[in-house]
């Protein structure tokens, strides 16, 4: 995969159980998906979890990154782990978009709700290019988000996911610190570095 210098790839881990390419590859931030809970008589929030269907693991190919094996040792042994972080991906919590394109000739002009890894990705590069500040590589860049999502920096720009299951039969967990539902967890939203 070719990379810029300066620019920062997003690409989202899938909508179904295991990896995907070009999530697993080192150059590019690997984007996995939350469920947001809310209280059903007032919406008020409750908490974020490990969305179901989120894709996540490791990767049989691609080896682990120098970034992932200093942050993350005990998380993943030799292969490339994925994701790195989430964003809201469940369809029934997900963004609301104004759909203005035409069905059968009919514009409808309504608000839908929309979800899925592919919603992920690009929330979590308007977060990063609202930033503006980017780092020389993609793995400088992967490096600073494992580097500030560490114990030192607990509370920190990180909220870590620590509920709810994702993957083949629902085999992973979002326990504490770095897991194949949800990374090290979600952005708290505009940060400058």
């Amino acid at each position: 995969m070719l990379t810029k210098p300066g620019v920062v790839y997003f690409a989202a881990s899938g909508d179904s159980p295991g990896v995907v390419y070009p999530c697993t590859s080192p150059n590019v931030v690997c984007a996995g998906g939350t469920t947001m809970r809310r209280n059903a008589a007032t919406f008020n929030f409750l908490q974020e979890a490990g969305w179901v269907f989120g894709g996540g693991g490791q990767s049989s190919i691609e080896t682990i990154p120098s970034y992932q094996s200093t942050y993350i040792p005990s998380a993943c042994s030799t292969h490339r782990c994925v994701p790195d972080l989430s964003f809201d991906a469940d369809p029934y919590t997900g963004v609301y978009v104004y759909d203005t394109f035409p069905i059968e000739g009919i514009y409808y002009y309504e608000w839908l709700v929309v979800g899925g890894t592919s919603v992920s990705a690009p929330s979590l590069a308007g977060i990063v290019n609202t930033a503006g500040n980017f780092a020389t590589s993609q793995g400088a860049e992967a490096a600073w988000i494992y580097y500030f999502s560490g114990p030192t920096f607990a509370g920190g720009y990180f909220t870590d996911i620590t509920n709810g299951f994702c993957g083949f039969y629902m085999g992973f967990s979002a326990p504490a610190g770095y897991d194949f539902c949800t990374g090290v967890g979600v952005d708290k939203g505009y940060y400058a570095k």
